[in-house]
């Protein structure tokens, strides 16, 4: 995270000691169905095209009904598919965990 916290239901994250900038985080995330979008953060030295970081807001996933637990098993997908972003048969397993926590919390 690029603070110390936050004071609405938004946070930026720096992304670029995992990956080689936002714009590769999004589309990886895109891939495995977790939307989010690009962003740039403090002090950024990239395009405003590529970004250093990613910016994760919380309304879509409280919509649904979903808490702090499924916020850190969120969070815990979004670094499995980071780290992982050039191995697919890894990207498919978390496509598998998003489906089943978004089947578990259906839209109303």
């Amino acid at each position: 995270m690029i603070s110390g916290g936050t004071d609405n239901h938004v946070f930026l994250v720096d992304v670029t000691k995992v990956v080689e900038n936002g714009k590769v985080a999004q589309n990886v995330l895109e891939s495995v169905n977790i939307t989010l979008n690009k962003n740039s953060i403090p002090f950024e030295t990239l395009s405003p095209f590529k970004t250093s970081g990613i910016r994760i807001g919380s309304p879509a996933i409280t919509s649904r009904g979903m808490g702090e637990k499924e916020s850190r098993a969120i969070a815990e997908l979004i670094v499995k598919a980071l780290e992982n972003y050039q191995n697919e048969t890894i990207l498919e397993e978390v496509r598998r965990e998003v489906k089943a926590l978004t089947d578990a919390f259906p839209l109303y």
